[in-house]
């Protein structure tokens, strides 16, 4: 194993101890691993906390700013945060407006988002509303998850949903957007090669030098199958096929077409697969109204992508082009 650590035991805190010293306009709770926005509570402001398993950075807490998100939580890679992190999170977003939990489709996080939800509730009256992000049609259910896995959308609705709150939308009325940007989005991920976890030391499966997983998780979960190496208009078809035919999307949609890299993946490859991507949305007569590129839902050092798709609208175009200032995603600003 290979990796700019001091040791497997600290990585988190040490890497969030580096993301306070290089944005010290956000607050970084090492102790407590939250990360918070430095004007956080807003007064009149609905508060958006999210949070996972550490090793998909930026995801989340490179997301945590104004237009995104009021809080993260991190918890130790690949694994749940915490209820205690994730109530401590909301009580700090609080204004009195009410907080979203914006929580990606794993066991784990849906248990302990719901925990924290009914502890705050109780503790001090906080209003909470959840909205589950599940947009991979790659599986229905998987190693760690009941039902569809929340991937890639769940950057699309930090930002649209943050766009909301930052303008001065009530807590149903933000609910509302994230639900709809999960609605109407679906996701697919490919991998070349598996990551390595610190605390495991080897890879977390194995990919022969001719061989891809298509579906993948973003935990290096199964995806639907094991198959040859292929070009890149080949993968970028096996991807797109299932996706376009989920919602299904139709001749005529404006779309916001994601293409992310998984860790390792460079941009050139991603742009690559971007044209690709584009080509076959191109064929169904399918617009890309905005489009994003880049590793932002990433697996540690996992080489692949995974490809979103959302149907737009004028009231999300204009979420989506709202401005906003955040380690990872920043315009208009």
């Amino acid at each position: 194993m290979k990796k700019l650590i001091n040791g497997p035991a600290h990585v988190v805190e040490t890497a969030l101890a580096g993301m306070a010293a290089a944005h010290p306009d956000l607050r970084v709770d090492v102790k407590q691993r939250l990360v918070l926005r430095a004007d956080a509570p807003r007064p009149g402001k609905v508060g958006l906390v999210s949070g996972g398993g550490s090793g998909h950075e930026p995801l989340h807490a490179g997301f945590v700013g104004l237009g995104m998100l009021d809080a993260a939580c991190p918890g130790e890679i690949f694994t749940s945060p915490v209820p205690d992190q994730i109530l401590a999170a909301t009580a700090a977003v609080d204004a009195g407006a009410g907080v979203l939990h914006i929580v990606k489709n794993y066991t784990g996080d849906v248990m302990n988002f719901e925990m924290a939800a009914e502890l705050a509730e109780a503790e001090s009256g906080s209003e909470v509303v959840a909205v589950i992000v599940d947009d991979d049609v790659a599986v229905r259910d998987s190693t760690f998850t009941a039902g569809r896995r929340g991937v890639g959308a769940t950057v699309l609705v930090e930002k649209m949903a943050g766009a909301a709150a930052e303008q001065g939308m009530p807590l149903a009325e933000v609910a509302r957007v994230a639900r709809t940007v999960d609605d109407r989005s679906r996701s697919m991920g490919m991998a070349l090669t598996s990551c390595t976890v610190p605390a495991a030391g080897h890879p977390t499966f194995e990919l022969g030098d001719d061989e891809m997983e298509i579906g993948i998780g973003i935990h290096g979960e199964p995806g639907r199958e094991r198959v040859p190496l292929a070009p890149a208009r080949e993968v970028a078809a096996m991807l797109m096929e299932p996706i376009i035919a989920d919602l299904p999307f139709r001749g005529g949609d404006r779309v916001l077409c994601f293409v992310n890299g998984m860790g390792a993946t460079p941009l050139l490859e991603l742009y690559l697969m971007f044209d690709e991507v584009a080509r076959i949305l191109r064929g169904q007569g399918i617009e890309i109204a905005r489009s994003l590129v880049g590793p932002y839902v990433t697996s540690l050092e996992m080489a692949g992508c995974s490809v979103t798709l959302t149907q737009l609208d004028d009231e999300l175009i204009s979420l989506w082009d709202a401005p906003v200032r955040t380690p990872a995603l920043r315009w208009g600003v």
